[in-house]
């Protein structure tokens, strides 16, 4: 065959070999294997809730460790043995405890019993079983998304990453985790964005590490609000960016992505947090995004009244640690005086105080429960308040339980603010509901305080604080305010004591002639003492600081440690005063018993 004839068939071959119905065939072949090979690759890395489920955990950066250790997880698992969808979103790490945010379901109170936290050291196993474990402090509710696991801090040379573990039922903990690990990353407290909310088109981000001057608004040009559904930094197509627009303390006002705003509805469950540019001799470097552990939640509607637009004359807010003994006294007092709607912000409470509120509430109280796990945060949480009250409350009063509203007898000088002689019930919420529709230019109501001591007691008065205590400083300390949320400055800035109005609103002082406020702020020591374990505001000093030791926020000549004086149930004792103990006796004991009403409880 000529050289010719050859390349003919040689063409024809090819021709053959690479037709488009080959070619075709051959990349439907390189297809399904990519395809196959990805998706092996998806069941290892995607937790897709199943028993043969076995990510790697990577230490966090923030380990106690100085080397990195990397583990597996065998199994994620419920108590029961079947699939569970709970996992831990976040940690904060705080001087006296871990904190975990278990999403993916709702953990009962009683969880605390079944769960213990788990802690590994440079050379443990977790196949081998090698870890230590304390048991849960606490486990609460927290919003519609996650529960709360409170943990011991880890022991010397372990990993700040505290997992958990289901107790077995012989008390031994299985070779199984029970619950799936979404982020190995321990947060500072120093350092996070740790709560949020909804104000009309705007959201609200409470934020750890800014390191704003207190009671003054800051420039907001250098911040910005992040939103998204994913970890941050994973992808910035899911990341909406918005300009702030007030900037205080720990609290940043963002406008809300325009796609959100149209529907609030989309905004439950989105990730937030705050963006800094910082500035170092007048020049902008590079924004870093604070580390964040918020999602929005708006549990919308909760009682019949905000659901129909019909707004509450008189609230109360608070926010209290361990005060469950205290609690009933002073709702019961204070709802005898017209107080309609309580938000009770607890931080951290270990004493009862959550089954006290339950029971206050099926008294009809109409008291919420707010869990506020953040500490030393009391101005941010008083914000967070006045935002939730705002649609449900014309005045909204901020008090501590052991603050109590007093009306001496009203002479015909003393008429301007209320009705002539004894109070009567529902006084205050009559006083307030006069300046609603007296004066509109009204913003805050402030009123001054008596602090009462120990009156001569070395134990707590059976009766209640409104009777047993009954000597008092000469001078009042400081005002606790009365405020109307609509009249709020948008910064939201507050010093505890009062807040910042906006423009045409100004506050009014009550005359002592009218009300003043009864605080049982020096009780007796046993009761006292608990306030060196801290204090709630943030720019106040804790009792054992060496710090602004002669304020007035201070117990003169005390100092720093919880050592009770040999004079103490003497001291703040300069005038007698028993005016709400007669007022108190007169006005809510039983008249056949003579017993008051949170004695008559306590006595059922």
């Amino acid at each position: 065959m000529d050289s010719s004839d050859q390349r003919r068939k040689r063409k024809r071959i090819l021709r053959q070999s690479y037709s488009p119905h080959h070619f075709l065939s051959v990349r439907s072949l390189v297809m399904c294997f990519s395809f196959f090979t990805s998706l092996c690759l998806l069941s290892y890395t995607t937790p897709f809730r199943s028993s043969a489920y076995r990510p790697v955990q990577v230490v966090s950066s923030l380990s106690l460790l100085s080397s990195s250790i990397s583990r597996k997880v065998k199994s994620v698992q419920d108590f029961d043995g079947s699939l569970l969808p709970l996992k831990i979103e976040s940690r904060v790490f705080f001087p006296d405890h871990v904190l975990l945010l278990v999403g993916g379901g709702k953990l009962e109170k009683s969880g605390a019993e079944e769960l213990e936290c788990v802690y590994y050291g440079k050379f443990d196993s977790i196949d081998n079983g090698d870890f230590d474990k304390k048991n849960v402090f606490s486990v609460d509710e927290y919003d519609g998304f996650r529960s709360i696991v409170r943990c011991p801090l880890p022991p010397v040379n372990y990993s700040s990453v505290v997992n958990l573990k289901r107790r077995g039922k012989n008390g031994i903990l299985g070779e199984k985790v029970g619950f799936g690990v979404d982020s190995q990353t321990v947060n500072s407290w120093e350092n996070v964005a740790y709560e949020a909310t909804l104000d009309g088109d705007t959201a609200i981000v409470f934020v750890k590490g800014l390191n704003l001057r207190p009671d003054r608004e800051s420039d907001p040009s250098q911040f910005r609000c992040h939103f998204g559904l994913g970890k941050w930094g994973r992808s910035g197509r899911f990341m909406f960016t918005t300009k702030a627009l007030t900037a205080a303390q720990e609290v940043v006002r963002c406008s809300l992505p325009k796609s959100i705003s149209r529907n609030p509805d989309k905004a439950q469950g989105i990730r937030v947090t705050v963006g800094a540019t910082p500035h170092v001799r007048n020049r902008a470097h590079k924004r870093v995004l604070v580390p964040s552990v918020v999602k929005i939640f708006d549990s919308g509607p909760v009682d019949k009244k905000r659901s129909l637009g019909v707004k509450y004359e008189l609230c109360v807010c608070t926010m209290v640690w361990n005060q469950a003994p205290a609690i009933r006294e002073w709702m019961t007092y204070h709802s005898w005086l017209g107080v309609e709607r309580w938000f009770i912000y607890d931080n951290n409470s270990d004493d009862g105080l959550d089954e006290v509120i339950q029971e206050l509430d099926l008294e009809n109280y109409n008291v919420t429960r707010h869990v506020w796990p953040w500490i030393k945060t009391q101005e941010a949480g008083f914000s967070h308040c006045a935002v939730r009250a705002k649609d449900e409350c014309n005045w909204i009063s901020f008090m501590d339980v052991d603050e109590y509203f007093y009306f001496p007898y009203s002479t015909p000088g003393h008429q301007n603010f209320r009705a002539l002689g004894y109070a009567s019930q529902n006084s205050l919420r009559a006083l307030v509901a006069n300046f609603s529709s007296s004066s509109s230019a009204i913003g805050e109501i402030r009123t001054s305080c008596h602090s009462f001591g120990p009156s001569g007691l070395n134990s707590p008065p059976p009766q209640g604080v409104t009777v047993g205590y009954t000597c008092r400083l000469q001078s009042p300390e400081r005002h606790k305010s009365i405020i109307r949320p609509d009249a709020l400055d948008t910064t939201l800035l507050n010093v505890v004591h009062h807040f910042h109005l906006r423009k045409g609103f100004e506050y009014l002082n009550l005359p002592q002639s009218t009300a003043i406020i009864n605080h049982y702020k020096y009780q007796v020591w046993e009761v006292f003492r608990a306030k060196f374990y801290r204090r709630v505001a943030t720019y106040v000093a804790d009792w054992q600081e060496n710090q602004n030791e002669g304020s007035r926020d201070r117990a003169p000549g005390l100092g720093t440690e919880a050592i009770e004086p040999p004079d103490w149930p003497q001291k703040f004792c300069e005038i007698w005063d028993t005016g709400l103990r007669d007022f108190v006796f007169t006005n809510l004991a039983d008249p056949s018993t003579g017993l008051l009403p949170w004695v008559r409880h306590s006595a059922d």
